[in-house]
């Protein structure tokens, strides 16, 4: 059993990674808007389909549908704010949630209705190819994932750190009355800020393609999972996302080792459970004062 140990943890990481980019999206927004996304799952599912898509029909490789489909749901997530849910929602948080839930239905149905049930996976070639890191064989595309996830967080930090328009967005999310003082388009900042979060999920469709299946339900599997990374690594926290993403993968796979498979989730609502007991603001978020 020993032997399984450290597999089983690589492979935790990889999928953590996975997680860890779908929650830089919803921490993002929930870090600057402050509400809850519950249409961020359907957008994950709705760019898994464009991935797809594309690569059946256009023959384009998923990694190299990157720069296509990142502007594509930067530019939906932008016009989803802009003139959806922050006209309809009148300023109003609450609205904010029906409304994205709402989206989040009707998006479903959709799928269900134009693409039907049928779980579908790309034929691609180096789908099942392995690379051997520290004795373990991980998937090549879980390898890329991790990769990819250890690069965008740190970026996406420094983009909010170091240029205007992440200084603009961070005024806002202090202080939404004073950054309209100062000459700050708050409307504008609020549709970027759900556009690069929506670019996120799009990037993890990309990277979760070669490896992964879909169907119209296929946003379930890690919405619930995202909202546990973004409470458990700090709300609003980009760092904290990912640390927490990479933790919960870890756990899911070690419980799924001693487990079972069907059960390995169980173990991240149970460590989601402990960690907040005694740190309520999560892995490196800040206690309210």
């Amino acid at each position: 059993m020993s032997s399984l140990i450290l597999p089983a943890v690589l492979s935790g990481l990889m999928m953590g990674a996975i997680y860890a980019l779908v929650a830089l999206g919803l921490t993002l927004i929930y870090g600057v808007l402050h509400i809850i996304n519950f249409a961020h799952g359907s957008l994950l599912m709705l760019a898994l389909y464009a991935v797809y898509f594309l690569y059946s029909y256009f023959g384009v490789d998923p990694y190299l549908a990157i720069p296509l489909v990142l502007p594509a749901f930067f530019a939906l997530g932008y016009l989803l704010q802009r003139f959806l849910i922050a006209p309809m929602s009148s300023g109003s948080e609450q609205n904010v949630l029906l409304i994205t839930l709402a989206v989040s239905m009707i998006i479903d149905n959709l799928a269900l209705y134009f693409w039907t049930s049928n779980t579908r996976t790309a034929d691609i070639a180096y789908a099942y190819d392995t690379v051997e890191v520290l004795g373990a064989y991980l998937p090549l595309g879980r390898v890329i994932a991790f990769g990819a996830a250890l690069t965008v967080a740190p970026l996406l930090w420094c983009f909010m750190a170091y240029t205007r328009t992440g200084s603009a967005i961070r005024a806002v999310a202090i202080e939404k009355r004073g950054a309209e003082l100062v000459g700050i388009d708050v409307n504008h900042t609020y549709a970027v800020c759900f556009g690069i979060g929506t670019a996120c999920v799009a990037l993890a469709a990309c990277l979760l393609l070669p490896t992964f299946y879909i169907t119209p339900q296929v946003g379930y599997t890690f919405v619930l999972v995202a909202f546990t990374t973004v409470v458990l690594g700090g709300m609003g926290s980009l760092l904290g996302a990912l640390v927490a993403g990479l933790l919960l993968g870890v756990i899911e796979s070690l419980c799924g080792l001693f487990l079972g498979e069907s059960l390995g989730q169980i173990g991240i609502f149970l460590a989601f459970i402990f960690i907040l007991l005694f740190k309520p603001s999560g892995l490196l978020g800040r206690a309210k004062t």
